[in-house]
């Protein structure tokens, strides 16, 4: 996913191809090795997906997001990685067409860029979310307006490729490369120096704005809401129904509830012996704080999702749309570390890369060329991995589908 070669291998010596009966140990591990990456980038994306798009509890804004991150993933393994991996294995010889090398180099602009700026969409989505919830929809409109900019930027940053600019002079036909040092320049600082400090900065507004919202929130429950009293106190009425302020704001609310899980006047079923009346709403919510009473109809009580839009007023239908869930916020605690490691495999890469590309008469191995293009490739692997790790949601798809496919 980068802007390279069919590896960087394009920068070794040509003539060195060998046939596949021919093959050394170093053909034969990179052929084994690039096997089982794009089988291991084409289950774990393809599976992230179907989960994504079958799944209701994982469709939350942040999850488009990595659903079009885990496309990106997918057009590389199917595009790219085979080709990089024929590079590898004939030694940095390419014996195909310049032409189809020149689409190959675009679509690796491309596909890194696009990973790139999923994750910038990302944070700046999350950003307005936090610092601007009354202005912020969540009916998808500015999620696919932001994936659609993320995939026409990468686009417009791959095409030089395409229109010519590596048809230079004296191109060797035998090297698939990019030639032109200055479009390496222009292409690694559109692509990763440019956005990722910018993506950085975002994440730490984002999560910053975070921590004081839970702490303002805590603060709010400890002020308005009753302590428990010391001896037992009356049982409530059975059918008697309990409407929650989500906002903290009426005096004396009487249970320490999160209130964004909740919308404005749920009540528990009146017959709290019917669980088809209403679902549980104490899935995702903390346990209330010392002193503070346990919410008498946590088993039982309509979901805030169930309650029609058209049933809430304006102002209520306002406050739901720009509440931070916790779902949202449980897709919120992968994302650090899906950026982590982005930042770690791709770093090393552009390094190297702007390195060579302004410093002509700079040594570089192609060993180490070799071994941080690798890098980057593995991480298009790794993200279904931290998913299944860190998001127990995904987990359970997986292992839901793992289950069914055995």
């Amino acid at each position: 996913m980068g802007n390279r070669s069919a590896a960087e291998a394009g920068w070794l010596p040509a003539g060195r191809g060998v046939g596949v009966s021919g093959l050394g140990a170093a053909g034969v591990a990179s052929l084994a090795g690039g096997a089982l990456l794009i089988g291991a980038v084409l289950a774990g994306n393809l599976l992230v997906c179907v989960s994504v798009a079958s799944e209701r509890a994982l469709q939350t804004p942040t999850n488009y997001f990595i659903l079009s991150l885990a496309a990106a993933d997918l057009l590389l393994a199917l595009l790219v990685l085979p080709l990089f991996v024929y590079s590898e294995v004939s030694g940095g010889e390419w014996l195909l067409s310049p032409r189809l090398c020149d689409a190959l180099m675009a679509m690796d602009v491309m596909l890194c860029t696009a990973s790139i700026f999923n994750l910038c969409a990302i944070s700046v989505d999350r950003f307005v979310a936090v610092t601007v919830p009354l202005s912020y929809g969540r009916q998808g409109r500015r999620q696919l307006l932001l994936i659609g900019a993320t995939w026409l930027l990468s686009a417009a940053v791959a095409a030089p490729v395409l229109f010519g600019l590596n048809d230079v002079r004296g191109r060797d036909p035998a090297v698939c490369r990019l030639e032109d040092r200055d479009y390496v320049v222009y292409s690694s600082v559109c692509s990763f120096f440019l956005p990722c400090p910018l993506m950085l900065l975002l994440y730490w507004a984002t999560f910053r704005g975070l921590r004081r919202w839970g702490a303002a929130r805590r603060t709010k429950l400890h002020a308005h809401a009753p302590r428990r009293p010391s001896g037992p106190g009356p049982p409530q009425p059975p059918g008697e129904p309990c409407t929650l302020d989500p906002a903290g704001s009426a005096p004396g609310l009487p249970y320490a509830l999160d209130p964004e899980d909740s919308a404005p006047g749920i009540s528990c079923p009146a017959d709290p012996a019917d669980p088809a009346s209403g679902l549980p709403c104490a899935q995702d919510r903390a346990d209330p704080a010392p002193g503070l009473l346990r919410d008498p109809c946590t088993e039982y009580c309509v979901a805030p999702d169930a309650i029609p839009d058209a049933a809430l007023s304006p102002h209520t239908l306002r406050r739901r749309r720009a509440k931070i869930t916790s779902r949202e916020r449980k897709a919120m605690r992968v994302l650090p570390v899906v950026v982590g490691a982005f930042l770690v495999c791709w770093t090393p890469f552009f390094v190297v890369h702007i390195t060579r590309a302004l410093c002509p008469a700079c040594s570089v191995s192609p060993r180490l060329v070799s071994a941080v293009t690798w890098l980057g490739y593995v991480n298009s692997a790794l993200n279904p991995v931290i998913y299944t790790v860190f998001n127990a949601e995904f987990r359970t798809f997986f292992r839901k589908a793992l289950h069914l496919g055995c």
